[in-house]
């Protein structure tokens, strides 16, 4: 029996060779599937665990070095702030200060509208930025990203804490929850970090977060309509129905004519500023000051004007100092700890989603590498933190960020400008937020929002696949239509859905021989290709799992029995052999090999030969184990799909 093998495929280990004879009419050389060594269970555990959790071999640059050095990289690897601050320099600290002093303007104005969006008092969004981003500047990895609330988790957390207990009735409670939940986020996010689990966050898909942000930033945008319009009775509910009939049914009585001049018009200005940032990446500066520059205008006007007389509503009052203590005010015993876990774990995870992939893009623009987990750990570390000392979820702000990149930052050095400045306004200036309309920080978060809208990326998704199309559209409809822990909801379930869709019910592909090669390719992809006579060739494009075995089976016999009744109408010579590559079939279980047990049985019926090719080293080591090698005869396990087809072929033209 002879067979043929491509260059890459010879070297492979475990593929045996025979001598080639001098002899011109003796056989070519013979190519047989290789076996694996065997491996005891220990060491298959061990491979099994080393490449789930630690992939990328963290401790490699720990061997050979002597035991205060290791130490050192330890502290280095919890506190990167210990690596690049030995070539920290002059000419860094001017970039870092540039990009921290215009992050800061943009940042202070956010927070206190982002603060509204958590339903708390303005000065725990500053908090928030104050003491979160000494915390990263210390122990995150990413040089770009800067720290603080960001609009979609503020919305996030203050809907679920609104969900529980009321934030006017019961003001105190909602706050206590807030840090719970804050404390309970941090946990989560460093115990994935610690656990190497940061895989777990990719199963939320990129289409399945561009709906959601999408979502998100309409929800959002349509709440502050309550701001630029000056209602003062407004619905607590975020779907955009409930939302659209509050709106209009105030729209006699409710809406106040002074603060939609001073909404509208700075809205106006500041999205003029973000067309004028984007047509020209040197003018970077000029959407990055605009809110701080309107809120100055805006509240020197209401001043001047008493125009809070008026009906416009202002922020009043914020309290001056730093971040108090708030450890006595975590709930670790009592019904709302496990109210604060779960909001916490949702917000959470998906305040580190928004934060990796910020991080991740950055770094790929400036070409370093970013470790997810430490990443996790830093975030955690941060928020935990952060809950003891008044501050509620923060994360990675994109906007801020990329204010951030373009503004030159080289370190996180940015975020602690960033946290200083902040520092001197919760220490003197906060007194002049105090006759700052609310319709300013409205417009400014409408601005803000407006870029999370990702149409591009949305058509682009329609374009690539139409499954994650709808993962993105069912993610966008349940925010906008329902609340955003339904659109977060399903947003999970059709990625999960996309999953099992994928899992339960692999590609099969009919394959033919390109003419003039020994190549067989799916005769879908490559209509040229030509069927071979009396043999039927499948495709598995999918590891066989209990999950999809049966249906691999039953996909396989009808593309067998459809290509009898096709041989039959054309009076083509029977088929007398199946073959089934499983070069793309990276592993297979129980139910797999009774699936292919059960399909050699249904064939022998049938009075046809079941041929397998290329298995790979996994699989075959399990079908041999499972003695299917013996009953299908190990010579019709072949290396090539063109090996099985000569030996088909040169079979029946034995054959009387």
């Amino acid at each position: 029996m002879v067979h043929h093998i491509s260059d890459e495929a010879a070297d492979e280990p475990g593929i045996t060779t025979q001598t080639p004879s001098n002899d011109p009419s003796q056989a070519p050389l013979v190519y047989k599937v290789g076996y694996p060594p065997p491996k005891n269970l220990a060491t298959e555990f061990t491979e099994t665990l080393r490449e789930t959790f630690f992939h990328d071999n963290p401790l490699r640059q720990y061997k050979g070095q002597s035991g205060p050095r290791r130490f050192m990289m330890g502290l280095e690897f919890l506190f990167p702030i210990f690596g690049w601050v030995r070539d920290y320099s002059l000419s860094k600290f001017k970039g870092d200060l540039i990009a921290g002093l215009t992050i800061a303007s943009l940042c202070i104005p956010q927070d206190i509208g982002y603060s509204k969006l958590a339903n708390l008092d303005p000065q725990y969004g500053l908090y928030s930025s104050f003491i979160p981003p000494l915390i990263y500047a210390a122990m995150g990895s990413s040089r770009d990203i800067a720290i603080g609330p960001v609009a979609v988790v503020s919305l996030l957390i203050g809907s679920l804490l609104q969900a529980e207990v009321d934030h006017v009735k019961n003001k105190e409670e909602y706050m206590r929850l807030a840090f719970t939940a804050t404390f309970f986020a941090g946990i989560t996010q460093a115990a994935l970090g610690f656990l190497r689990l940061g895989f777990l966050i990719e199963f939320l898909s990129h289409a399945a977060i561009v709906g959601f942000m999408g979502g998100a930033a309409i929800t959002i945008a349509l709440q502050q309509l309550k701001y630029v319009l000056g209602i003062a009775n407004f619905t607590r509910k975020t779907d955009i129905v409930s939302v659209m009939e509050s709106v209009w049914r105030s729209v006699h009585h409710g809406w106040n004519w002074q603060t939609i001049v001073i909404g509208v018009s700075f809205l106006v200005f500041l999205l003029f500023a973000k067309y004028i940032g984007k047509k020209n990446r040197k003018l970077f500066w000029v959407p990055a000051i605009a809110p701080i520059i309107s809120v100055i205008l805006a509240t020197f006007f209401v001043y001047i004007t008493r125009a809070d007389k008026q009906g416009v509503q202002i922020v009043k009052h914020i309290e001056q100092g730093i971040n108090p203590s708030s450890v006595h005010k975590i709930y670790f015993t009592g019904p709302f700890v496990a109210k604060g876990f779960k909001i916490g774990v949702v917000c959470g995870i998906v305040g580190l989603t928004e934060a990796v992939a910020i991080g991740r893009t950055f770094a790929a623009m400036k070409d370093y590498q970013l470790d997810g987990n430490k990443e996790m750990v830093a975030l955690g570390t941060m928020n935990i933190v952060g809950s003891m000392t008044s501050c509620y979820v923060t994360t990675g702000s994109f906007s801020r960020s990329a204010v951030n990149f373009m503004a030159g930052c080289k370190t996180p050095v940015s975020n602690v400008v960033m946290s200083v400045v902040v520092l001197l306004t919760l220490l003197v200036i906060t007194p002049l937020f105090k006759y700052t309309p609310n319709a300013i920080l409205g417009s400014i978060i409408i601005s803000a929002v407006i870029g999370l809208v990702d149409y591009e990326a949305a058509i682009l998704i329609w374009k690539v696949d139409k499954l994650d199309f709808i993962a993105c559209m069912g993610a966008f409809f349940g925010v906008v239509f329902v609340s955003v822990e339904i659109g977060l909801l399903i947003a999970v379930a059709i990625s999960f859905a996309k999953i099992l869709l994928q899992v339960t019910r692999p590609r099969t592909a009919l394959l033919g021989n390109l003419p003039g090669t020994t190549i067989y390719r799916n005769i879908s992809q490559y209509p040229e290709a030509k069927l071979t006579p009396g043999v039927v060739i499948v495709r598995v494009d999918s590891a066989i799992y209990f999950s999809n075995s049966n249906y691999v089976r039953e996909r396989i016999l009808r593309w067998l029995t459809d290509e009898e009744d096709r041989a039959k109408a054309l009076g083509l010579p029977k088929i007398s052999s199946l073959i089934v590559e499983m070069s793309p079939v990276i592993d297979i279980d129980t139910s797999g090999i009774h699936a292919l047990e059960d399909l050699y049985k249904n064939l022998q019926k049938r009075d046809m030969q079941l041929i397998l090719s290329n298995p790979g080293s996994v699989v075959i080591e399990k079908l041999q184990a499972s003695k299917l090698t013996e009953h299908i005869g190990s010579s019709h396990i072949f290396l090539a799909v063109s090996d099985a087809v000569r030996f088909c072929t040169t079979k029946s033209m034995q054959e009387p």
